[in-house]
C-alpha cells in the first residue's frame, strides 16, 4: 500500500481494518515491522521510523512486559501549520526527534505515536510497534513521574485558543480506539490530558476541553457506552508554551 495513503472519514469509521480467519490485515506499516500478533481491533495506518528517517536511539529504549493503563493526551507545542503533507509530518517527526535527543539530551524522541495536522499518524519511541505488537508497554519521556505506565501521543499545534483540524481529530478518535482496544482499556478511564498529571498547560485548553467528546467517540467505536460529564473543563490557569516544544515537564519514569 502506498505511504501516501490517509485515512477518511468513512475509513476511519468501519473500512480501517478487516480481519479474516484470526488475520489482522489493518495494521498498515512498514513491511520490516509488520504485525506478528493477530488482533481484532481496527488499526489505522502508522508511518514507522524508518518511514520518517529517524536517527538510531542513543540507548535502545526499554519495553515492559505489561500493557499500559492510560493514554495521554499531548499538543507539540509547536506551530498550527497549514501544510498538511506527508513530507510536513515526517519534517515534524525529524524536528522533535532533534529537539528531545540534542536540546533536551534524551535517549530518543519522547512519545509513542505522533499525529500531524493532515492526520498523519507516526512511530515515535524506538520499539512503540514491536511493544504494541505484542499487547506490551514500552518507556517513553513524555509524562514526568508516569512514563511507566502511560503511552503518549503528541497532535501537531497548539492548542490553548484553536481547536485541532479535522483531520488530525479523526485520527485522534481512531487512534485512541485502536489503543484501547488493543490494550481492553475504558476510554471514560484511560484517556487523559498531561495535565491530569503534571502542571502544565498541555495539551490546550481548547483539546482539553474536548476530551470528554474524544472518550464518547471513541466509546462509539468500541460499542461501549457513553458518559455526560457532570462538570465543565475549567482552564488550567498556566501559561502555555514558552517555545517549540515545549509543553511542560516530560523526562524520567
Amino acid at each position: 500500500m502506498p505511504a501516501d495513503i490517509r485515512l477518511t472519514r468513512r475509513g476511519v469509521l468501519g473500512n480501517t481494518a478487516v480481519v479474516m480467519g484470526g488475520a489482522l490485515l489493518g495494521l498498515l506499516v512498514d513491511p520490516i515491522v509488520a504485525p506478528t500478533q493477530a488482533s481484532t481491533w481496527a488499526a489505522p495506518l502508522i508511518h514507522t521510523r524508518h518511514q520518517w528517517q529517524a536517527r538510531p536511539p542513543k540507548v535502545e529504549a526499554t519495553v515492559l512486559d505489561r500493557a499500559p493503563d492510560h493514554i495521554v493526551v499531548h499538543h507539540t507545542a509547536s506551530a498550527n501549520s497549514t501544510d498538511q503533507s506527508l513530507e510536513h509530518a515526517f519534517e515534524l517527526s525529524r524536528a522533535i526527534q532533534t529537539f528531545h535527543m540534542d536540546d533536551k539530551g534524551w535517549d530518543d524522541i519522547g512519545q509513542q505515536l505522533t499525529i500531524s495536522r493532515g492526520g498523519h499518524l507516526m512511530e515515535g519511541r524506538n520499539r512503540t510497534l514491536e511493544a504494541l505488537n505484542a499487547g506490551h508497554h514500552v518507556m517513553g519521556a513524555h509524562t514526568l513521574s508516569h512514563n511507566d505506565h502511560t503511552i503518549g501521543i503528541e497532535n501537531e499545534g497548539t492548542y490553548m485558543t484553536e481547536k485541532p483540524t479535522e483531520e488530525l481529530w479523526v485520527q485522534l478518535v481512531a487512534t485512541c480506539a485502536w489503543l484501547c482496544g488493543t490494550y481492553q482499556l475504558d476510554p471514560h478511564a484511560a484517556i487523559v490530558g498531561h495535565r491530569d498529571y503534571n502542571a502544565t498547560a498541555c495539551p490546550g485548553d481548547v483539546l482539553y476541553a474536548l476530551l470528554p467528546e474524544l472518550r464518547n467517540q471513541v466509546a462509539d467505536r468500541l460499542g461501549q457506552r457513553r458518559v455526560t460529564q457532570s462538570f465543565p473543563a475549567t482552564p488550567s490557569g498556566l501559561p502555555g508554551p514558552r517555545y517549540t516544544f515545549d509543553h511542560g515537564p516530560a523526562a524520567g519514569p
